[in-house]
């Protein structure tokens, strides 16, 4: 598939999304949007894949919208500014849904909907000089679309606070309130992110899949008896599963797993529906 905005290339199990417009700090328009959409999508179905790392060229991760798009906004009929936010909407929930492990690589800057894109992976690490803003209200604008992924990640507390002042913090400050997951040298990012994706690709790419959906769907829910008949099913489905069987026989035994339902090329029998 040719991209406008993005390049993909796959490295070891893993593929690297690199959105490519740096000419304009990487700021999003709808073709960006459109891509990265379909990438996550595609690349959540591919059985070779199992990981998807997010990263950016030039100085700055991302920039947020871009400005000759919001200037076509200011023209939009109201039926056009819901469609157009939707589809952000969507897209955001495309990574943070994706059924394999997604990594953001901040090398840079990341402002407004391009702080939502490293809170709708999975795992974050920026390196030490970048920088975050949720901009919006600044513009007189809301994050609205992101949201859901910003509260989920950093909590009301601490957006209560950015959204409404739109200060700039740095990566330190994006590591305490949750953002991110760690702080490198950008020479070092790298090397840190390599190190977790050759600890994802030590599991279950199955349990990997299912750990994950066990997050989204138990964060915030009351500890009820559904919940704990809930959970005790899912263990209980692992344990049956030939990857479970085969990982505590391996721990028993002290050796590699040799992992039942994925081979060198990844997950190929599982089915990758949305969580």
């Amino acid at each position: 598939m040719t991209h406008q905005t993005l390049q993909i290339d796959a490295r070891r199990g893993a593929a690297v999304i690199t959105m490519a417009r740096e000419r304009v700090r990487n700021a999003f328009n709808e073709t960006m949007i459109e891509e990265l959409d379909a990438a996550f999508r595609a690349l959540g179905a591919d059985p070779d894949v199992r990981a998807i790392v997010l990263a950016a060229r030039g100085p700055a991760f991302c920039a947020g919208a871009d400005l000759e798009w919001m200037a076509r906004m200011a023209d939009f009929s109201a039926q056009q500014n819901h469609d157009d936010a939707l589809q952000l909407a969507r897209m955001l929930r495309t990574i943070s849904a994706c059924p394999k492990p997604t990594l953001a690589r901040v090398h840079g800057d990341a402002y407004g909907g391009g702080l939502g894109l490293v809170a709708a992976c999975d795992i974050a690490f920026a390196a030490s000089g970048a920088t975050f803003c949720l901009s919006e209200a600044r513009l007189g604008l809301i994050p609205a679309t992101i949201a859901p992924h910003v509260v989920r990640a950093i909590g009301p507390r601490h957006a209560l606070r950015y959204f409404q002042t739109a200060e700039t913090f740095d990566s330190a400050e994006a590591m305490r309130i949750g953002l991110v997951h760690g702080v490198a040298e950008r020479e070092r990012l790298d090397g840190v992110i390599g190190e977790v994706l050759e600890a994802l690709l030590l599991t279950s790419s199955r349990a990997a899949r299912e750990a994950k959906r066990l997050v989204h769907d138990v964060a915030g829910r009351p500890l009820t008896d559904e919940l704990l008949v809930d959970t005790a099913e899912r263990i209980a489905t692992a344990r049956g599963s030939e990857d479970g069987r085969e990982g505590v026989r391996a721990f028993l035994q002290k050796r590699k797993p040799r992992w039942q339902t994925q081979d060198s090329r990844g997950d190929a029998d599982d089915d990758d529906e949305e969580m």
